[in-house]
């Protein structure tokens, strides 16, 4: 078979195209995927599971008449359970664990042609911001090897950003879509709560904190993600508000004169890197030469509160999962299953009263009608994606044995991502800034529950204006 050298030159979509038009047999990309994950993943790690196999017996099998047929995907390992694949969590405990039935969002990928071939890495249970779990080592950002990939989705963003793949399945409950993204130089979006389906086994991730996407090079490729996904699913115990029209038809649509809020400075008084500010004052500089009006403004909220209620939710959701596989393995929690933070909080989740959690959903979603308020008066909240560029590896570290040092130090890395968790808003990370030694800074863009077509004209507005196709790390 010949080799298709000009693989990385397209997006997901480009592909599908070339695929339609029989320039190209889903072969020839499957093989070109594989052999450039075998050429690149030793030096990165991005890819923790390799299902070369199935993959080469669904493309011989035929794949479906879908809108993204043939493309090649990554699958987060994390669960989105997909029939017959090893599921690890970034955890020793899952070692042996194989799924026995899809989750939604996976028939829907299969539904739409993808190609899955593979697992990425990610952090135990998805628990830190960078991507180093003991059961399977450390994701290194293709950008610089010392530097984190980011996470919880670290493993999906270094595999695009290394052209592995042209998008990668990612999840996101309190940044985890966007923080890599801004770490790999490249476009992740959160949708709206309830916009994915989390079925069938739960109604939602985390309490609703968590949602499932896909990190992408083009804006285009992330709407047509999502037009592939999107949707309810029966038993859904809620969902977003149907969009007016295909979520690729607003890429390229005129977004109108926008008011932007401009929020520099963390609620949370954690110091912003000057990077990150200079990133964001040449966006709001960037937009107002597009049209729009920016003014700082920030929605304001109890911060104290809201870290004690996300910690109340995660611990409890924590507990819960790690119980249900104790269960399973008919057996008590042993000191060597998990990684020290990873205890340690879910110890925290045994603590916490009924009355506690019913308090912390009180001021999730207290904090969600002040934002709902706030959008009345601005189109867009912009701010920097987080508050430092891509750390040193090892920053946090989950083997520590200091919990509330960790969440102190995790939560300083990302003051501006969780807010749209609890909101249940969409927010993007767009690769808009490059610091002076060459590694990517991302600038986030939120919008009002339910938005994402409002973000996706403006992200591709912007993606004309300022274009970031060409910036490849050089592996």
């Amino acid at each position: 078979m010949a080799a298709f050298k000009e693989y990385a030159q397209y997006d997901a979509l480009g592909l599908d195209e070339l695929i339609a038009r029989r320039q190209v047999t889903p072969q020839e990309v499957l093989e070109a995927a594989i052999e450039r994950i075998e050429a690149v993943n030793p030096r990165i790690n991005a890819v923790v599971q390799k299902t070369y196999d199935e993959a080469r017996a669904v493309v011989g099998a035929g794949l479906p008449p879908g809108p993204l047929a043939g493309v090649p995907y990554l699958m987060k390992d994390l669960y989105a359970w997909q029939k017959g694949v090893r599921i690890g969590n970034g955890s020793r405990l899952f070692d042996g664990f194989v799924a026995d039935h899809d989750f939604t969002l996976v028939q829907r990928y299969k539904a739409a042609g993808l190609v899955m071939l593979g697992r990425t890495n990610t952090p135990e249970f998805g628990l830190n911001a960078t991507t180093e779990p003991v059961a399977y080592g450390p994701t290194r950002n293709p950008w610089n090897l010392e530097r984190s990939a980011g996470g919880s989705s670290g493993g999906a963003a270094a595999a695009v950003a290394a052209d592995m793949v042209p998008a990668a399945h990612g999840t996101d409950g309190g940044g985890s879509i966007r923080i890599p993204a801004a770490h790999c130089g490249l476009f992740g979006l959160k949708p709206t709560r309830g916009r994915n389906p989390a079925g069938p086994d739960v109604g939602e991730g985390w309490s609703g904190l968590a949602c499932g996407h896909a990190l992408t090079r083009t804006v285009r490729d992330s709407a047509a993600f999502l037009d592939a996904t999107s949707g309810p699913a029966p038993g859904d115990p809620y969902w977003a508000p149907p969009p007016t029209r295909p979520f690729l038809q607003e890429v390229g649509a005129n977004p109108g004169q926008l008011r932007i809020a401009l929020e520099k400075e963390a609620i949370t008084g954690t110091p912003v890197h000057p990077e990150c500010l200079k990133g964001v004052e040449a966006a709001a500089r960037l937009l107002e030469e597009l049209g729009h009006r920016v003014e700082e403004a920030s929605p304001g909220f109890d911060v104290v509160g809201l870290r004690w209620a996300m910690d109340v939710i995660i611990s409890a959701n924590l507990r819960n999962g790690l119980d249900l596989r104790f269960d399973a393995l008919k057996r008590s929690q042993r000191e060597d299953d998990v990684e020290r933070i990873t205890a340690l909080w879910a110890e925290q989740g045994r603590r916490h009263t009924a009355r506690d959690y019913a308090r912390a959903l009180v001021i999730v979603h207290g904090v969600g009608r002040r934002f709902g308020e706030f959008f009345q008066g601005y189109d867009v909240l912009l701010s920097p994606t987080l508050a430092d560029p891509p750390l040193p590896l090892g920053t946090p570290d989950m083997m520590s044995g200091d919990l509330d040092a960790y969440t102190e130090r995790l939560f300083r890395m990302i003051p501006f991502t969780p807010q749209f968790n609890v909101t249940g808003g969409p927010a993007a990370s767009l690769p808009l800034h490059w610091t002076s030694d060459g590694l990517p800074v991302g600038i986030q863009l939120g919008a009002d529950f339910g938005n994402e077509a409002l973000l996706l004209r403006l992200a591709a507005q912007l993606e004309e204006a300022q274009p970031w196709w060409n910036k490849r790390p050089k592996l």
